[in-house]
């Protein structure tokens, strides 16, 4: 005979309204035994709980619930933003609307049966756990049983858990783990849990079902400017892996609406809900207590020195890893002030490493996600900071702003996935787990650009960037373009969702988006309509040329190796061609994400081999080269390399001015470095504002750390700060003569 029909069994039930005992009480008259009896019921409660704790008979316990199934509808704007504003819970229905429920659609009112488990099942796992009373870990287990037969009804985005810091705190490795840390850090332990459970308190999502229908909400109206383009060719690998192992989602990072968008994209793939790793300063009323019961983790964003918040932060990863939760956090660590990928932090990647190795998880995998928009409403602010002005703190006046300004239709947010990552494969690479977690997060990097497609409104961008201040013909619009969508199509390059970059009229709608939004500007009072980029609009134009600009940074270093074959008559081509490419390497590393050598070497080939077949024979002939530079029809070096190389050039320039030999002033240097470029843009020794830029010159500055440049009182610093500038000039004054030819084929083109 079956051993559960042999025990007693028990109902565990919790606290209800009049209307659900109604049908909980139906329901077990339903179940009645050979007597004609309803089976026994437990209420959840301290005492109760305590006196079946005590049964020697070890019954079977078997959690009910009363549920109620929201209503398949589908709001126009008016009713969501109605829904939106309201508290009102629709899984949890007040017993007026419990009453209607059960007059017109009973069918929504079920009564779920949890999973049973003998009570002497529950003591075993207790002791295996360790900490904790066994009342308290029935109660818990009795509702995380129910929470998981919910989601058979509900769907995975209720993949919710709760009880989290005390499953955590009673565990044996926490008391393990404070007692260590007591003696680590010669602190009480009581002091030791006080602070870490403080800490679980602050960061530990709670996720009720009230706020997380209610941050849909309000993710649906917050983002309601864009509309949403998803690529789903890898969902159902993704949907397979997350049966077995927990997802880590590692977005690119535009935009405060990311979450928002990437969240409905999941959960419309029937992916559960993330935990969101977010950083404390977004957490005030009402999106800080919100986003808490709805998925988000917020962090401390300064931790260094402190132990004890660092051991709780992994322990609570590990214990999300083995409950199988799926994480997201941004990898840039913030929003890219420039549009291209910044690089990655690797402090929370640290964390979950060692989460994942103390976890006993056969494996985690890493989901790389490119996250890109056609316009996007912060890019001007992003554009004054780096530019010098003060970021605006976060607020409620900053978020009612912020809210308002998406009534305006900003067009298509785009969401690609890119291929999934082994952790466990990764960090089995190395030894050094420093050294894995970094090159994992490059990888990361890596994929993401792979899948962050090219937009319409991204070559638009790029046809007017890189030629100074100079207003386009249509037809010139159409000369640069034509060309990019050709080599776009011979590189097989990824695109945004079905758009036709070979079609005009996407690119005419592009250029139409630009002009609403005012960062192009048309006149067309003289012979014929020009248009050109407005007035401090070069950074926001940089913005959405750098979604793209990961993809032609090859091919702009191939025209750099070409000019400097003309330039420095190569004695050995293919070896000094290489080395030429590899000094722009070097002195870019800080700003793209390029291949490891022997990629990269082949990567350039191939560039060279697409501007032409036979360049391993010509490339010794300074002529040849020149004539191949004339002859291309498009030119991408001064659109890709000259801001960089210019920006570079100004913190060059200051360094030469900075002592050698007194302490290095950061803050002060970046004043100089902005006032300097602002005076060489005026006197037109620098191409467009896109190279006074804040972000730019700190890369550049991290570059000169790392050839020791800043630091006072190292070797000869003076004489290889001039040999550091006089790299940049060399290089500008190359990117310099491709933009003069580029200048000279727009004339042909247009006319003057």
């Amino acid at each position: 005979m079956d051993e559960q029909t042999t025990r007693p069994r028990v109902y565990l039930i919790e606290t209800m309204s009049e209307m659900e005992d109604d049908v909980l009480r139906t329901w077990l008259e339903r179940q009645a035994n050979d007597s004609g009896q309803p089976p026994p019921t437990v209420r959840v409660t301290d005492q109760a709980l305590a006196d079946l704790a005590r049964r020697k008979d070890d019954p079977l316990l078997t959690p009910l619930r009363v549920v109620w199934l929201p209503k398949e509808t589908h709001p126009d704007g008016a009713q969501r933003l109605r829904e939106t504003l309201s508290l009102r819970d629709p899984l949890h229905p007040g017993q007026n609307m419990q009453r209607r429920v059960m007059r017109d659609d009973p069918a929504r009112c079920q009564v779920l049966e949890g999973d049973p488990a003998p009570l002497s099942d529950l003591e075993r796992r207790l002791a295996e756990n360790g900490g904790g009373s066994l009342p308290d870990f029935i109660r818990r287990q009795a509702a995380l049983t129910l929470e998981r037969a919910e989601r058979t009804v509900l769907g995975t985005q209720y993949k919710v858990s709760r009880f989290v810091v005390d499953e955590i705190t009673d565990a044996s490795r926490y008391h393990d783990g404070t007692h260590e840390l007591s003696a680590q850090l010669n602190l009480p332990v009581a002091e030791v849990d006080r602070r870490a459970r403080g800490a679980l308190d602050e960061m530990v999502a709670a996720q009720s079902r009230r706020a997380i229908a209610l941050w849909d909400q309000l993710g649906r109206y917050f983002s309601r400017a864009y509309r949403l383009d998803v690529d789903t060719t890898r969902l159902d690998d993704l949907r397979e892996l997350n049966k077995e192992h927990s997802l880590v989602f590692l977005p690119s990072h535009r935009s405060y609406l990311d979450p928002l968008v990437l969240r409905p994209a999941l959960l419309a793939n029937d992916l559960p809900l993330n935990h969101v790793m977010g950083g404390l300063n977004i957490n005030f009323w009402p999106i800080g207590p919100i986003g808490k019961r709805s998925g988000t983790v917020f962090i401390r964003r300064k931790i260094e020195g402190d132990e004890i918040y660092k051991w709780t932060l992994r322990e609570y990863m590990r214990y999300l890893l083995t409950k199988r939760f799926n994480l997201e956090w941004y990898i840039e660590g913030g929003r890219s002030r420039t549009g291209k990928l910044r690089p990655p932090r690797f402090g929370l990647l640290n964390y979950l490493a060692k989460a994942f190795r103390d976890s006993g998880m056969s494996d985690v995998y890493l989901v790389p996600v490119s996250l890109t928009y056609d316009q996007l409403y912060e890019v001007g602010a992003m554009a004054a900071e780096a530019h010098g002005q003060a970021k605006s703190k976060e607020s409620l006046r900053w978020l009612f702003g912020y809210v308002r300004a998406q009534g305006q239709r900003h067009g298509v947010a785009h969401v690609n996935v890119g291929r999934p990552m082994s952790l466990a494969d990764y960090l089995g690479q190395e030894d050094d787990l420093r050294l894995a977690v970094q090159k994992t997060a490059f990888e990361v990097c890596h994929r993401i650009n792979e899948v962050t497609p090219v937009t319409a409104s991204s070559l638009v961008m790029l046809a007017f960037l890189g030629i100074e201040d100079r207003a386009l013909t249509v037809a010139e619009v159409g000369g640069i373009l034509g060309p990019l969508v050709d080599y776009i199509t011979a590189r097989s390059l990824p695109t945004a969702g079905d758009v036709d970059l070979t079609d005009p009229q996407v690119i005419r709608k592009a250029v139409r988006t630009h002009l609403d939004s005012g960062v192009l500007k048309s006149f067309d009072q003289g012979s014929e309509r020009v248009f050109y980029l407005g007035r401090d609009q070069h950074l926001v134009a940089a913005f959405y040329r750098n979604n793209t600009i990961h993809f032609l940074v090859m091919r702009a270093i191939a025209e750099m190796v070409l000019r400097a074959a003309v330039d420095q008559q190569f004695t050995d081509p293919l070896e000094d061609g290489w080395n030429a490419a590899l000094r722009i390497r070097d002195l870019l590393k800080f700003e793209f994400f390029f291949s490891e050598k022997d990629s990269f070497r082949k990567e350039l080939r191939a560039e060279l081999d697409l501007i032409d077949p036979a360049w391993e024979s010509n490339l010794g002939d300074p002529q040849h080269a020149a004539n191949l530079l004339s002859g291309m029809r498009i030119h991408l070096a001064h659109r890709v390399l000259q801001p960089f190389l210019e920006a570079y050039a100004v913190v060059a320039s200051q360094l030469l001015r900075t002592p050698v030999d007194r302490k290095f002033d950061e803050k002060a240097f970046m004043t100089a470095c902005l006032a300097l470029a602002e005076q060489r843009r005026l006197r037109q020794q620098i191409g467009s504002s896109e190279s006074i830029s804040a972000e730019l010159f700190t890369t550049a500055l991290k570059l000169a750390r790392n050839r020791g440049l800043v630091e006072p009182n190292a070797e000869n610093m003076a004489a290889r700060r001039v040999e550091f500038e006089a790299e940049l000039q060399t290089l500008i004054d190359q990117v310099l003569r491709i933009r003069a030819i580029a200048h000279e084929n727009l004339d042909q083109m247009g006319g003057r």
